[in-house]
């Protein structure tokens, strides 16, 4: 999980002069593994401004193509010019050749100057082309490295921006942000979220900490939202498949407008490519909140949707355009129309009215069905580890508020939330018991302090606490993991480095002494003792196991390191032949 500083101090108190090292050194602190640094930086320097077009003079060429000669002033207009890098024109008034045609003049847009290094090593320089010297570059996303959009280069004045000229475009555009990737381990997912690991680094710093997911005011229904059937209770698992499922309606979109700078920026910085605004806002919420989204084009639907597991035969197309052939325990999303989900109810250009999904699955069916299909994905990863029943509604709501502020979208009010709420767990932990499992005198007060800190409450019984989990971490299931919770939190530096007693004793006992006497009398009479794996193949274990034809009674394993060798040995005859056959291969 990449983190951006800039999104970070938005709920946590990180120093303004913090760097990418010093927050995971934070994070180390509570558990959190450091992985990487990532700084824009690294790729990319000024000078790079915000400039205004002039004028526009547009050329046609001789292989047809029209190309537009620029006067884009790059200094306040009547300012006096302290850029002095070579190649820049000491009136501020750069001319540059630019084959964008999404522009007008008057607009501001992200000048790259002479001087400027972008991704992939391009360095700006003054150069002759189309018979004029062009001074520069106006630049798009993806030259810039924080989005894909090529078609057109970055019109501020577009996005409702209006720097002023000569402003550095770097710092507008976030590109001395950085961020601390982390490595999160599968029992803590509530990492992959900015929600998550501003938590995680309030704790390690003992700062204030604003819970995102607080400052999102979730909408009352006005009126009932897109029909939904949640057909697979108790599933194959004993579980349902999905518990909770919650729709929001989001008419009058406009998907070609661009996403914002600051969105594109974070989103490259976190690790996910900037697509488009609509598909942008459903990953930033991810992130900030880790609750991942569908959204559908509300117009390709047809009748209720129904959550269900797939039929005999039934295929998918997918995002990736491939066909996929379905398994039983895979689960799906349906309309009347069959499964969805996929390319025939994607977000395009021509979406006008979006459905927005944010629901709650059973962990093991995603794992099996991301496994079987070979699909993972930034949703899965989160799915597959649990994800917080609680959030879906804030999320939903977050994601109708971006749609409505940045494209142009009305809130129809109309909410489906179908499913019951899972009880809260509820673990009793003994009086005494992190003492004497971790080896420190914990005090009371350092108990319940770091138990109300993971967000978990805390009762006092008789004989010690009774602890209700907080939603958002699916991981705390026993005794054992609130003392590690107590432990990370109170410090492990805490714990004491100290040596184990040896156990009381006089050398070898009697069946460990028959036993070395057995094996030094073989090895003396020549034998060689060997090590042969216990696992084996259904035709090893037929062939060997038994002295009659006939299938043989053996252990299947349910997780094999291959999937050929999946059972337990009936005989040890399989592995002394391997071992045989090795041996005299190699002489």
């Amino acid at each position: 999980m990449r983190i951006p500083l800039s999104w970070l101090r938005e709920y946590a108190q990180v120093p303004a002069d913090a760097s990418a090292e010093d927050v995971m050194a934070e994070l180390v602190k509570v558990g959190l593994e450091e992985e990487d640094v990532h700084r824009p930086t690294d790729e990319i320097s000024g000078p790079i401004v915000v400039g205004q077009v002039l004028s526009i003079v547009k050329e046609e060429q001789t292989n047809g193509k029209t190309i537009n000669w620029c006067q884009v002033r790059v200094v306040p207009e009547g300012a006096t010019q302290t850029l002095t890098n070579e190649g820049i024109d000491p009136s501020g008034v750069q001319g540059i050749i630019c084959g964008a045609h999404n522009f007008v003049e008057g607009d501001k847009v992200v000048v790259t100057l002479p001087g400027a290094v972008l991704p992939g090593d391009f360095r700006i320089t003054p150069r002759k082309t189309y018979g004029h010297v062009s001074a520069g570059m106006i630049a798009s996303s993806r030259e810039l490295g924080i989005g894909d959009d090529h078609d057109g280069i970055i019109v501020l004045s577009a996005l409702g921006l209006d720097p002023e000229t000569g402003t550095d475009a770097m710092e507008l555009l976030g590109l001395y942000d950085q961020a601390a990737e982390i490595n999160v381990t599968p029992d803590r997912s509530y990492a992959f979220s900015i929600r998550g690991v501003a938590r995680e680094y309030a704790h390690a710093t003992g700062t204030p900490y604003t819970d995102p997911a607080s400052l999102v005011t979730v909408d009352a229904a006005t009126a009932p939202g897109h029909p939904v059937k949640l057909a697979d209770a108790a599933g194959i698992y004993g579980k349902d498949g999905c518990d909770r499922f919650l729709t929001r309606k989001v008419t009058g979109v406009n998907p070609a407008l661009p996403t914002p700078p600051w969105m594109a920026s974070r989103l490259n910085l976190a690790g996910m490519r900037s697509i488009s605004l609509v598909v942008d806002i459903s990953n930033y919420v991810m992130l900030e909140l880790g609750q991942p989204l569908h959204f559908y084009d509300a117009d390709k639907l047809t009748g209720t949707i129904t959550v269900r597991r797939a039929n005999p035969d039934e295929t998918l197309k997918t995002l990736d355009g491939k066909e996929r052939k379905l398994h039983a325990e895979d689960l799906l999303i349906t309309d009347e129309s069959g499964a969805i989900g996929g390319s025939a109810t994607e977000v395009s250009d021509a979406t006008s009215t979006v459905l927005i999904e944010a629901a709650h699955f059973e962990p093991i069916s995603i794992a099996r069905s991301r496994r079987r299909h070979k699909l993972p994905s930034e949703a899965s990863k989160r799915f597959e580890r649990g994800v917080d029943w609680n959030i879906a509604d804030v999320a939903a709501q977050r994601a109708v508020d971006l749609l409505v502020q940045l494209a142009g979208g009305t809130d129809t009010t109309e909410i489906t939330d179908e499913g019951t709420a899972p009880e809260a767990v509820v673990i009793d932990l003994p009086a005494g018991f992190a003492s004497a499992l971790i080896g420190i005198d914990y005090t009371e007060e350092q108990i319940t302090w770091a138990l109300g800190e993971i967000g978990a409450e805390i009762q006092n019984v008789e004989s010690g606490y009774r602890v209700t989990a907080p939603s958002w971490r699916p991981d705390l299931a026993t005794k054992q993991d609130l003392v590690e919770e107590i432990a990370r939190l109170v410090g492990y530096h805490l714990i004491p480095a100290t040596l184990p007693t040896a156990p009381p004793g006089r050398g070898f006992s009697r069946v460990q002494g028959q036993r070395r006497r057995v094996v030094a009398a073989l090895v003396d009479a020549g034998l060689t003792e060997v090590l042969s794996y216990p696992f084996v193949t259904k035709v090893q274990n037929n062939t060997f196991g038994a002295p009659e034809a006939g299938e043989v009674a053996a252990v299947k394993l349910n997780n094999p390191m291959s999937s050929e060798f999946g059972f337990m040995r009936t005989s040890i005859l399989p592995g002394l032949l391997g071992i045989a056959r090795r041996n005299h291969g190699r002489g």
